[in-house]
């Protein structure tokens, strides 16, 4: 079990659970935090670039945070961010979409003055069919073993 940033090896690789993308989630979270016809009205989106309601980019994103978490890819230590990276928004996320993560971590860099590291994990959401929908490469800060 990794637990520490000592415990990580470049290329290891993780997977989550799936979470279910409902229209009522797609909307609710489009109501309050990204209120565009594309998101919010399955007509205006019909007509829109996406061609059907489609979730908010933040919502996949938000949705993706709240699976790495709940993966623990650091076991006990939370996912303590310092920024992303290469954050892209590949395919719609629908109603009824399945989405699950798979990440490989990419880059371990130690501190020299701190007892800790940092990790970067290339993260790529997929949907049910198994197409990338989301990416991001968030840069995490990890404890060093005690010594």
């Amino acid at each position: 079990m990794v637990e520490w940033f000592d415990d990580l090896k470049v290329g290891m690789r993780f997977k989550t659970d799936t979470a279910v993308v409902s229209k009522e989630d797609i909307i609710r979270f489009a109501q309050e935090y990204d209120p565009q016809p594309f998101h919010l009205d399955e007509e205006a989106a019909k007509k829109s670039i996406l061609g059907g309601l489609a979730a908010s980019g933040w919502h996949t994103a938000a949705i993706a945070m709240r699976l790495a978490a709940n993966a623990k890819p650091f076991g006990p230590h939370p996912l303590f961010g310092a920024g992303v990276d290469d954050l892209r928004w590949l395919k719609p996320v629908r109603p009824g979409d399945t989405i699950h993560l798979e990440g490989e971590v990419v880059e371990l860099t130690p501190s020299r003055s701190k007892p800790h590291g940092v990790v970067r994990i290339k993260w790529t959401a997929y949907n049910q069919r198994g197409e990338a929908v989301y990416t991001f490469n968030p840069i995490a800060i990890l404890p060093s073993r005690p010594k």
